[in-house]
């Protein structure tokens, strides 16, 4: 099976990870969460002759999603993601572009996506995980063949994303955590939204929030 080859372009004054990834055998790829900083991103693009061929977000906050729009029309390519309980988030780009002074543009997606769709990209085949808590309608993206999981601002490298933020959840979020990521497995690599990368495994050891042992106690 081929693995996907990616480089994370930190991107906004937020240093939100936006990840660009590409089949290595067809050169098609796409950007996952650009939320600004176009040029940076197309010169990722052009430098590693990656053919874009989609867009994917993983949640509606404008350090994810600012720049999709812009993205989407300079290359001609779809949209897909995040999941339609964001939707109040992407009609609020605007408002949140100008509060940070970054720009912002509301989008429709071409195709909203649901917990256990799939995305492909060249001849890869991304599995969706419906990751409520952070925000209703956050998605992540997993490449089973390449043990990689490209996973928003549901998880950190020692912390878990905010909650404070309207429709976030707390307890949902360390649901869909133990639920939906822990499942595939210790030894996933996983790009957060923001910081270093880490694996499941780490974060079930060390992770004030959610490792095993953080988790039980939640339960007590």
């Amino acid at each position: 099976m081929t693995q996907l080859k990616a480089v994370i372009i930190p991107v906004t004054p937020f240093q939100q990870n936006c990840t660009l990834f590409w089949d290595p055998e067809t050169m098609k790829g796409a950007v996952v969460d650009p939320g600004g900083d176009l040029d940076r991103i197309v010169e990722n693009i052009e430098k590693n002759n990656v053919e874009l061929e989609k867009i994917l977000i993983t949640h509606g906050h404008m350090d994810h999603a600012g720049g999709t729009l812009d993205l989407a029309e300079r290359f001609g390519v779809p949209i897909e993601g995040p999941h339609k309980d964001d939707i109040f988030w992407i009609d609020k780009l605007e408002e949140a572009g100008k509060q940070y002074g970054i720009p912002g543009r509301i989008f429709t997606p071409d195709r909203w996506l649901e917990g256990n769709d799939t995305v492909t990209v060249g001849n890869l085949t991304l599995d969706v995980r419906h990751c409520p808590g952070h925000t209703p309608g956050h998605v992540i993206f997993y490449h089973e063949p390449s043990k990689l999981a490209i996973v928003g601002d549901v998880l950190f490298q020692g912390s878990i994303g905010r909650t404070d933020f309207p429709k976030g959840n707390h307890q949902q979020l360390l649901d869909s955590i133990k639920n939906e990521l822990w499942p595939l497995g210790d030894e996933i690599n996983f790009v957060p939204g923001h910081g270093q990368m880490s694996t499941f495994g780490h974060e079930r050891k060390m992770n004030p929030f959610v490792s095993d042992f953080a988790l039980s106690m939640e339960q007590d």
